[in-house]
């Protein structure tokens, strides 16, 4: 099998598994605080030790662009694996809506599991989320661009550190936006709701999600070249 299409199929297979299980934790455990941050962590950590040693777990567009513009992947894979990152997202989304239906939840109430401002697009926030989803997002791409690098002294619990960063981002996240810092995610479940209910407002509100956490993604990769190539380029 080629090599990049391996790597897209790992990066599909750990997309999936991030949306089934962390947005259905969110969803069944009725939005619970600690109960969803610590479902999109342990995903991460999961998929960390197991597709991640094939295609580095990005399962996250904002973290694909992060290591295009660190020089870590090329555009031809940069586009693969996002790619089948909104695919494995899709097809998460699509199960677990489907489950949910037919179990008699009512799919609606997922709306994307995303923006919480009542599907209004009002500037205030609209301007909030699109900024705390950058700063989010930057705080986690930045942290796996240190923690992967090639002098990096934490290679081994690398994927742990993830883990508990994305964690921490939706402890203070999912109050104002329901977190997405992963457009893939986002666009996922967007699409499953429109699907299953005919409701188009996840995605009406879905450039938010790309935009911002794309924007953090690429700040992230310029704060990690102007702090960190010196010493990237010493270690090879």
């Amino acid at each position: 099998m080629n090599d990049l299409i391996k790597k897209g199929i790992a990066e599909c297979l750990g997309t999936f598994v991030l949306v089934f299980f962390a947005v259905g934790t969110a969803i069944l455990s009725g939005g619970n605080l600690v109960a969803t941050a610590l479902a999109f962590g342990l995903v991460i950590v999961a998929m960390a030790y197991s597709v991640g040693k094939i295609s580095g777990c990005h399962i996250n567009p904002a973290v694909s662009l992060g290591c295009l513009l660190t020089k870590r992947m090329t555009l031809k894979e940069f586009l693969v694996y996002v790619c089948f990152q909104i695919l494995g997202g899709t097809l998460g989304a699509v199960l677990l809506f489907g489950l949910l239906k037919m179990n008699g939840f009512d799919v609606l109430q997922t709306a994307g599991s995303n923006f919480t401002i009542s599907h209004t697009l009002e500037a205030g926030p609209v301007i909030s989320a699109l900024v705390l989803e950058l700063v989010l997002t930057f705080v986690f791409v930045y942290v796996i661009l240190n923690v992967t690098c090639k002098n990096s002294k934490v290679e081994k619990p690398a994927g742990l550190i993830i883990g508990l960063t994305l964690t921490l981002v939706h402890l203070i996240g999912i109050n104002f936006t329901g977190t997405s810092v992963n457009p893939a995610r986002s666009i996922a479940t967007a699409l499953a709701n429109l699907i299953y209910t005919g409701d188009a407002s996840a995605l009406s509100q879905i450039w938010i999600f790309i935009l911002a956490p794309l924007a953090g993604g690429a700040l992230a990769a310029l704060v990690y070249n102007l702090l960190h190539k010196k010493a990237d380029e010493a270690a090879e």
